[in-house]
Parts: structure tokens; sequence; C-alpha cells
């Protein structure tokens, strides 16, 4: 039988109508400005409607706000400035880029890729890119500037697809954010709300930073080998009708290094070794100033932490100068500025879509329709009185849901946290699972959903080789690592609890 002629499968033509529709969609900057007047109507229609969930930040009913209101206008416009400038992601993209912008115009970033291509097996970049991606989620939010775009690059130079090098970075960096084999600072932020809410019911309860470890540790295993199977046997075979554009930027592909490019990559390699092991002496002693309040080096609000995304443009700019004077392409400080510049001047489009963005974050958070989302949506659950294996099932496509329009992990969580962690401990079922079930739901969904902050700057990386590319392209491209990563992911939780392996480290408190 003629393959070429076989008509596409079910799931094949679903995709491509879920593109199609995503493309037609408006520009993602006007796409925020419409979302921004429903979120006004809306709260307009639902300030004179009173509801009975009690919001667990006061302890009491939870009211819509109308944004329409004229003190709510005037507090919009008076923040609007504030909104934008005061963006977290915009700040870690920005000081990034201005670091990976100078590394890739003299040509470090070239040459080390090129470099690691010759001594790496084709068949390996994908696993290999999910596996940073996971591990870069100890650095915050680094891995969606850093390992996302970097995914595209080293698929291109390997006469890959770029975009499934971007797709399978951005299923390891965030479909897969509640897998790591390193503990990172969202562990004690997580398990602090986890704990408050299971104290409502046992105020003697205590819960371990580490009490999803073992759990998160072997899901990366998981996931790893799922975004594997997804990216080489259906989402890259799948992009082989989206051709690249013809005026792409050309790489030097697999070619051999010139003596320049050597030495300037050998100059550049001891630089970057010297800076991290400067890094290392400097926080090696327990009264080091890069250790928090509790002397840990990873703990929430400890100075290494908040400086990661400084220390990765460091470690791209510094590294980036000492190959261009190796290399030759660092002439004089011109040259750096023209790197810093270029960056910038690929940002701008991202920078728009970023100040509405932030506006509609802003009134979303203020009319409290994410809190309404949340709490109704819990109430149903409970109310529906399913068996415990269903109930945690429940608990992670409801998450999954509510991770569409609500997106910061710790908010959601302090919202729900309160409700279904004494819930379910009446149902026997331990804080640590609780927390775990809604780690899964939070992680699956957050590569097709716009309205994540970093949405729009995967769709900047891939038109850097496709420009046609929107919504709908990234939409339905990361659709299939989500309906895999959640129902598997769901299956090995149920698995890994009936089989009663701890989840990870316990405190003294012992369940029922």
């Amino acid at each position: 039988m003629d393959l070429t002629d076989a008509k596409p499968s079910f799931s094949q033509r679903t995709l491509a109508a879920i593109e199609r529709t995503g493309n037609r969609l408006p520009d993602p900057a006007m796409l925020f400005i419409g979302l921004l007047i429903i979120v006004w109507v809306v709260s307009w229609l639902l300030s004179y409607v009173e509801f009975s969930a009690i919001d667990p930040r006061n302890g009491e009913p939870v009211r819509v706000v109308n944004q329409l209101a004229g003190e709510s206008l005037t507090a919009f416009l008076a923040t609007m400035v504030k909104n934008f400038a005061h963006f977290h992601p915009i700040g870690v993209v920005l000081v990034a880029m201005l670091g990976i912008g100078v590394a890739e115009h003299t040509g470090f970033i070239n040459s080390a890729l090129r470099a690691m291509l010759r001594v790496t097996a084709r068949w390996l970049l994908t696993p290999m890119i999910i596996l940073v991606g996971i591990v870069s989620h100890t650095a915050a939010d680094a891995g969606y500037v850093l390992v996302i775009p970097l995914g595209g690059v080293i698929f291109f130079a390997a006469g890959r697809h770029p975009l499934a090098g971007i797709a399978a970075a951005f299923a390891g960096v965030s479909g897969g954010f509640s897998a790591n084999f390193i503990p990172a600072a969202i562990d004690p932020m997580l398990q602090g709300i986890t704990q408050s809410g299971a104290q409502l019911l046992d105020p003697a309860l205590t819960l371990n930073p580490l009490n999803n470890y073992f759990f998160t540790a072997s899901s990366s295993l998981l996931i790893i080998a799922l975004g594997w199977l997804v990216t080489d046997r259906f989402v890259e075979p799948r992009l082989a009708d989206h051709p690249l554009d013809e005026d792409i930027e050309e790489m030097h592909s697999m070619e051999a290094l010139s003596d320049h490019e050597s030495r300037g990559l050998k100059y550049a390699l001891w630089a970057m070794l010297g800076g991290i092991l400067l890094l290392v002496a400097s926080a090696w002693s327990g009264d080091s100033p890069w250790r928090g309040p509790g002397g840990s080096l990873t703990e929430l609000g400890a100075p290494l932490m908040a400086s990661i995304v400084p220390l990765i443009f460091l470690l791209f700019v510094l590294p980036g100068i000492v190959y261009g004077i190796g290399a030759g392409t660092v002439q004089s400080s011109k040259d750096v500025i023209a790197g810093m510049t270029k960056a910038m001047e690929s940002m701008a489009y991202y920078l728009v879509i970023m100040f509405f963005i932030a506006q509609f974050i802003y009134a979303f958070g203020q009319s409290n329709l994410g809190v309404l989302m949340a709490l109704e949506g819990a109430a149903g659950l409970k109310a529906l009185g399913l068996p415990s294996a269903l109930t945690i099932t429940g608990v992670i496509f409801l998450t999954g849901l509510l991770n569409l329009f609500v997106g910061s992990a710790s908010a959601k969580w302090a919202l729900l946290a309160p409700i279904f962690v004494p819930m379910l401990m009446e149902l026997g079922i331990s804080p640590d699972l609780t927390q775990a079930a809604y780690r899964v739901g939070d992680s699956t969904t957050n590569i097709i959903t716009p309205l994540m902050p970093y949405f729009p700057l995967v769709v900047v990386y891939c038109q850097r080789y496709i420009k046609s590319t929107g919504i709908g392209t990234v939409t339905a491209m990361m659709l299939p690592y989500t309906v895999t990563f959640i129902v598997a992911w769901t299956i090995f939780l149920l698995a890994y609890w009936a089989v009663g392996i701890p989840l990870g480290l316990q405190a003294s408190y012992s369940y029922g």
C-alpha cells in the first residue's frame, strides 16, 4: 500500500483543525485586549451576585469586584505602567537575553553546539533536551529563556526540524514542571501551603519540605520517556508539513570548527569553568552571603536563587566576549553592544504582547474571577462524593482545567489547598498525596494555554524559523504532550500510591 495515499487519522485531522482555528484568532496582543474587555464586562455582571463560597484568604464569602466601577478604572490607569514594568517575566527574559545575545552574536553558542553535536548521537538529542529542561526548574524560570530556544537551535544544527526541538524543550521545562531530580524553590513553597491547609483539621501536623521528592524524581524518568516518544514518533513527523522559511539565517551545521573557532571555544570554556568554580567557592562556606536565613542555598529567599537570571547573564556574556576575542569576532566593545542590541530587537514583538498580558492579569486578579472559579470548581468536586482514586483523578483534571485560566502554581494552590487537603484527609488521603495530585494537574496543561505568560515567547521562538507560526500552531504542536502526560502521569501516581511507595521525605506525623 502506498502510504502517501493514506488518509490522515482522526487525531491528525483534529490537530490540524485546532491549528487552523487557533491561527485564525486575532494577533495575541489583540486577543488579550479582548480578554481584558471580557473580564471587565463579566466582573460588572457578577458583581451584583452573592456567592456562598468562602474565600480562604479572609474567611468571608467571595465577592467579584466590578472592574468597570470608577474606582477600579482609575486604579487600573494609575497602575498601568507599574503593571507592565514590574511584570516578572519581562525582566527575566530581557536580562537573560542580553547575555545570550552576546554569546550568539560572537559565535560562541554556534561553535559550542557544533562541537557538542559532533560527539552526541542524533537520536539522543530529544531525551537530552527534555532532561535539561526538567533540571532547569531548579533555576526558576530560566528554562523558558535558555533551554527552549536552544532546543530549536540544536535540532536545526543537527538537520532536524527546529520546532520539534522547541516542542521537546517546552515539554520538559513547562509540561514536566513538577518532575525534577533536584529540589527547587517551588517544593517548600507548595509544602507550606499544604501544611497550612492540613492544620485546619489537625493543628499539630507538620510536613517535610521534600514531601513529594521521591515522586517528582521518579516522574522525571516518566516525562523523559513520554516526551521522547511523543516528539520522535508523533510531533516531528507531523512537522514535516511545516517547511522552514527560505530566508532563515543559516548555521554552519556540522562542519568542523576552524582553528580560530577552536581557540576561541577553548578560551570561552575555560572562562566559563573558572566562573562556575568561583561561584562554588564563594557559596561553599556555611556563612556564605549566597545562603538564605535558614542557611540553605536553595531555600526560598536565598540570594543564590534570587540571582539565577543575572548569573545566567554572566554565564553567557563573559564566555561570549572571551570567545569573540579568541576567535576574532570581537574587535571592540561595539561588537558586544551590537550583540545585546540585536537580541533586544528580536524581543520587540514580545514586549508589545507582554504589555497587554500584564494589564489582563492585573484586571483578572483584581476582579476575583479566578478565585471564584477555583472555589466553585473545588466545591463541585467535593459534592460529587467520588471514591478516593476517582477523587484524586478529579483533583488532577480540575487543576488542569483551572490552570488554563489561573497560571500561578502557588496562588492557585493557596485557594485550593484549604478545601482539598482537609477534605481528602477525612477520606484517609494524606496531604502529601493531595499535593502530588495538584502538581500533576498544574504541570500538564501549562504548554497549551496562551494565558501562560511565557507562551507568547515560545511563539516568538518558533517564528524565528517559520514566520507564520501562531497560537494555533504551538497549541496543536503541544497538545499531544498534554494528553499523554496527564493520562500517563495520573495512572503513574495512582499506581505509585497503590503500591505504597513513599511520595517523599516524611515528617514525624503519621497518617491515619
